[in-house]
């Protein structure tokens, strides 16, 4: 059956790639409503639906839009409703952008646990993979297989010899997402920080939110080894929450929110 939260919960913070102050509450919501962002900064409170066909830019986030109402860095928050299995929520924002918290989806998820959930009387409308779906440009690829489950496999490939090839697999329950996924933070190298800042993004991103490595080493400690593929995983189930609560298996390498969220258009397209 469907699920929703029992309560709301409220976290305040800054963006990721904005450094804008934003309050943030998680409200339930009715069955069949799926996961709504709310801009309470706007007048008359705009909804935007988190669905596939609603993202329009994959830049170093997942930005969605609707009626020329636009949230975005929403993988992380995405991803902790995915792994805790909430069906229908209402995501209430004075700002375009969720708090980055500590750069993972632990905070999240926690806030999730504290509100708690309730099943509801309409079964939940799962995305069984049916066949093979697949997206890649050639270098990059994921996939899509029936599978009686949620599992996600990634291959990060990173040229920097300090990280190199991860490889990661995980069977997603609320369990295992939760101790092995929730607290994988987002990964930068120092070179590149200058370059985002001049682009207008990572504006509220630290040491105390972003992993950040350079070429002698990492400047701050990791909580995981393999913490870079974990994060990817991470932002995977966020992006592909967006077609929906998905049974089947993920399959990827060296995949992005690009390619993630196209892979989402077309199971949203194609299952209904």
């Amino acid at each position: 059956m469907q699920e929703t939260l029992m309560r709301e919960v409220a976290y305040e913070g800054v963006g990721l790639h904005s450094g804008k102050k934003v309050s943030l509450t998680l409200k339930p919501a009715s069955e069949n409503t799926g996961i709504i962002f709310v801009r309470s900064d706007i007048e008359g409170f705009p909804k935007i639906r988190a669905l596939a066909k609603n993202v329009t830019a994959t830049a170093r986030a997942t930005t969605l839009e609707e009626d020329g109402v636009k949230v975005f860095t929403v993988e992380h928050l995405m991803s902790a409703l995915h792994g805790y299995k909430i069906d229908n929520c209402e995501v209430v924002m004075d700002a375009e952008e969720p708090p980055v918290a500590d750069g993972s989806a632990r905070v999240f998820f926690e806030l999730l646990k504290e509100a708690g959930k309730t099943k509801q009387t309409a079964p939940r409308r799962e995305k069984v993979i049916d066949k093979i779906y697949r997206i890649d440009d050639g270098e990059k690829f994921v996939i899509a297989l029936p599978y009686d489950g949620f599992r996600v496999s990634f291959t990060s490939v990173n040229p920097h010899p300090l990280v190199g090839v991860q490889y990661k697999d995980f069977e997603v329950t609320p369990e295992t997402y939760e101790k092995e996924i929730a607290g994988a933070r987002t990964i930068a190298y120092e070179k590149e920080v200058e370059t985002l800042h001049k682009m207008g993004l990572g504006l509220g991103g630290t040491l105390e939110n972003v992993i950040v490595y350079n070429d002698e080493g990492w400047m701050n400690e990791l909580r995981y080894p393999d913490e870079l593929v974990r994060h990817k995983i991470l932002d995977a189930i966020g992006d592909l929450r967006l077609a929906g609560t998905i049974k089947g298996h993920i399959i990827a390498a060296a995949s992005g929110h690009s390619l993630n969220t196209k892979l989402a258009k077309l199971i949203e397209e194609n299952i209904g």
